[in-house]
């Protein structure tokens, strides 16, 4: 390969600005990922996982939300979740799973400007129900779905 002066410096200099950058700690990933809930990751119930991750243990149950989910999952390493809500305002959507080692599986913050409707695909350790929080005006609603899972996913 035949390389000039030019790149050959400009590369080193490329290269030694982010080990510069590194070790000052400049690019540490703390700074670059996003925000980690760690308590509510690591909460031991469901009741815990709700009021770290929302500020309150329970939400009122509510027809204005809809829970898509399989009646049966024949694999719980991969389950395919839609949340779409009428509700107006809507702060926050979060997805449980009362009896998986982790209850809370995902949580969004959103804005006024998104639609409040989310899809995402979640690991179930067995059959249990999937339940989403939505914070709207500062009040938590909630509604199930139960999910037969028929193949262990995170840990069975």
């Amino acid at each position: 390969m035949k390389q000039t002066r030019r790149t050959f410096l400009r590369t080193t200099l490329a290269a030694s600005s982010v080990a510069v950058a590194v070790g000052a700690g400049l690019l540490a990933p703390q700074r670059v990922l996003a925000a980690w809930p760690k308590n509510a990751f690591d909460a031991k119930t469901m009741d815990e996982a709700m009021t770290a991750i929302t500020g309150a243990s329970s939400a009122a149950a509510s027809n204005d939300i809809t829970v898509e989910a399989p009646d049966i999952a024949e694999n719980g390493a991969v389950v395919s979740i839609t949340v779409k809500t009428t509700i107006a305002n809507v702060e926050q959507l979060s997805i449980l799973v009362p009896k998986n080692t982790t209850q809370l599986c995902a949580s969004y913050i959103l804005t006024s400007n998104v639609d409040s409707f989310l899809t995402c695909r979640i690991k179930m350790r067995e059959t249990s129900d999937v339940v989403a929080v939505i914070k709207a005006g500062g009040k938590l609603f909630s509604a199930k779905k139960p999910v037969k899972v028929t193949l262990g996913g995170c840990g069975g």
